[in-house]
């Protein structure tokens, strides 16, 4: 299975179709910056699985490695989405397999995520590769005043 790093525009726009099927809140006109800025600036990493014909990505996890005072270096994974037309082939697998090398060979020993409460076949993907439900997560929308 090929597994790509995205570090150059080029391949952040192999990746628009599975992006934007995911995270349907991004701009067409901003995401490359905006992608090509997380990469150099927070320490995320955009890894995609090409199609047969290496035109478009099928599948791509983005993740960062940050420090917190409760777990000291981990691994965050923000995003792990396959194309509908391609799943069932161990794909988004594969993904998590490869953000638990990268762990290891850091020397990182925790790798969080976030799923919705619906994702059902994504919560037993991630219970078959060994996660664990350790936590509610709560968020708060903060509404942006006009002046900001």
């Amino acid at each position: 299975m090929n597994l790509i790093t995205a570090k150059t525009r080029e391949q952040v726009v192999l990746c628009k179709e599975v992006l934007f099927a995911f995270r349907t809140n991004l701009d067409e006109t901003t995401y490359i910056d905006l992608i090509m800025n997380m990469i150099a600036n927070q320490s995320y990493k955009l890894v995609y699985i090409p199609n047969e014909d290496h035109t478009r990505a099928v599948a791509f996890i983005g993740y960062r490695t940050m420090h917190m005072l409760m777990l000291g270096w981990m691994i965050y994974v923000d995003d792990l989405y396959t194309d509908p037309g391609y799943r069932g082939k161990g794909y988004a697998g594969a993904l998590l397999d490869y953000v638990d090398s990268e762990a290891a060979e850091a020397g990182i020993r925790s790798v969080h995520l976030d799923s919705g409460y619906m994702l059902h076949d994504a919560h037993r993907l991630y219970l078959n590769k060994g996660y664990v439900l350790a936590c509610n997560h709560f968020s708060k929308r903060i509404p942006v005043s006009v002046n900001s």
